[in-house]
Formats: structure tokens, C-alpha cells, sequence
């Protein structure tokens, strides 16, 4: 019986090991802090300089309209007194058409510029989070939370952040390292 009792006692034991290292490493809690990846991400701030530029470029063709409207209305009122009565119905016709114009070019630049912004957000959650899924399944991590102050995660201990290391990461990867 001794003889059999030596190598169970073996295998339990290195079973025992096995289990308490996997299961430390797998069942690992673990989060981001998604706030700071966004934030940290180079992406992030490459994409969102590109929206910006194109942004006061279109605020710019907006401005310079309305700057126009304007001109054409304070003219309308130094020739108004020297103008007929159809005349003044015309260019007020005119100019109200043109108004309305502008507040429609208007609520349509800034209805582009809000789906864009939603885009461009969405292109670099998408890459943060793929990234997060391979470096989860690299890592063997069963599940990685994401916090972000919404009340996801209430309170971690600072051991379970892996920001900082997606962080690096991710960036590696985007510069192409």
C-alpha cells in the first residue's frame, strides 16, 4: 500500500501546485481604466487633431457665409431708402431666402461634425478594444472589466489596473513597434 500511497501523494501534490498556479493566473480579476486609455491612446490624439482641422475648416465656410449675409444686409439697409417699394420686397424676399439657407448649411455641418466625431470615437474604441482582447488572451485572463467611472467598478486593488501595460501596449502596436 505504501508503494501505491508515494505516488498518489506525488500527483496530488503537483496537481495541487498546477491548480493553485492556474487558477491564480486565470481567474485573475483584472481592469482598465478605459477613460485613461482613450486619453493615453496616440490615436486617439492623431485622429481627434485631424477632426479638429477639419472642424475650423468647416466653421471657417460657415463664418465666412455668414459674414457675407451680413454685408449684404447692412448694404440693404444704406440703399433700402433709395429703393422702390417692389424693389425692398424682392431683396427682403432675397435675403430671408439666404438667411434660411445659411441656418440649414448650418444645422447640416454641425450635424456632419457630430457624425464624424461619433465615427472617429468609435474607430479608436474599436482598436482599443481589440487590443484588449488579444492582450487578455495572450495574458490568459478570463475576462479584463472596464472601468470608467460610470460605476462599473466600484473599488480595485491597484495590483488589478492593467492600464498602464495596455497602455504601452497599445501604442507599441499603433507606431508599429
Amino acid at each position: 500500500m505504501n508503494k501505491i500511497a508515494l505516488p498518489i501523494a506525488i500527483i496530488a501534490l503537483i496537481a495541487s501546485i498546477f491548480s493553485i498556479y492556474s487558477s491564480k493566473s486565470s481567474n485573475e480579476l483584472v481592469y482598465v481604466d478605459v477613460n485613461k486609455l482613450l486619453e493615453g491612446y496616440k490615436r486617439t490624439t492623431v485622429e481627434r487633431q485631424a477632426f479638429n482641422k477639419k472642424t475650423e475648416v468647416l466653421k471657417a465656410n460657415i463664418d465666412s457665409l455668414a459674414t457675407n449675409w451680413q454685408n449684404e444686409l447692412k448694404s440693404y439697409e444704406k440703399e433700402r431708402s433709395g429703393m422702390t417699394k417692389k424693389e425692398v420686397e424682392l431683396k427682403q424676399e432675397l435675403l430671408g431666402n439666404k438667411q434660411q439657407q445659411l441656418n440649414n448649411y448650418q444645422q447640416a455641418i454641425q450635424k456632419q461634425i457630430q457624425e464624424e466625431d461619433q465615427k472617429m470615437t468609435q474607430t479608436v474604441v474599436n482598436d482599443i478594444n481589440a487590443y484588449v482582447k488579444e492582450y487578455g488572451k495572450e495574458n490568459s485572463y478570463p475576462i479584463i472589466f472596464g472601468a470608467g467611472g460610470s460605476g462599473n467598478i466600484m473599488y480595485a486593488e491597484d495590483a488589478s489596473d492593467l492600464t498602464s501595460k495596455v497602455l504601452e501596449g497599445l501604442n507599441a502596436q499603433y507606431e508599429g513597434k
